[in-house]
């Protein structure tokens, strides 16, 4: 007599948990809910905001392309060796060759200095306005007359 079991069925479809009824059921939120939302995404949020605030008293900044990187290079921009200095929080490129001027706000140097999501607006707002200003020749408190203010 032959008693072999006959193999299994395989499953229909992708295995979603594990064999002991373990593993991810699904996502933790919905994409609408902030909470889905990653870091970097609700950096640059922070941002957008600052530069849609700036962009009411100055219109002119529309032509201007704000950037979020990670961190800055080591080469620096325009290759400006880096020294003791503190890491920057942010940096301008001005317009050349047909290229418009550029502000560039870097992500973990404001993070790693901040705390809260309120203390990371103003932190990156303070750095647009700085940036914005360097770009324009004027100062922080000609960019936002709210500047340096608690």
């Amino acid at each position: 007599m032959d008693k072999s079991v006959p193999p299994r069925a395989a499953a229909p479809g992708p295995r979603r948990r594990d064999r002991h009824g373990r593993g991810m059921r699904g996502p933790v939120a919905p994409p609408q809910v902030p909470l889905a939302a990653s870091r970097a995404e609700v950096f640059a949020d922070l941002v957008q905001d600052s530069v849609e605030r700036l962009e009411r008293r100055w219109p002119q900044l529309a032509d201007i392309d704000f950037l979020v990187l990670p961190v800055p290079r080591l080469d620096g921009p325009r290759g400006a060796a880096w020294s003791d200095e503190a890491v920057p929080l942010g940096g301008t490129i001005p317009a050349q060759e047909g290229r418009p001027a550029r502000v560039v706000v870097y992500r973990r140097p404001v993070e790693i200095r901040t705390k809260g999501r309120e203390e990371r607006a103003a932190l990156v707002h303070e750095v647009v306005v700085e940036q914005v200003a360097e770009l324009l020749g004027l100062t922080p408190e000609t960019v936002d007359p709210r500047y340096g203010e608690d």
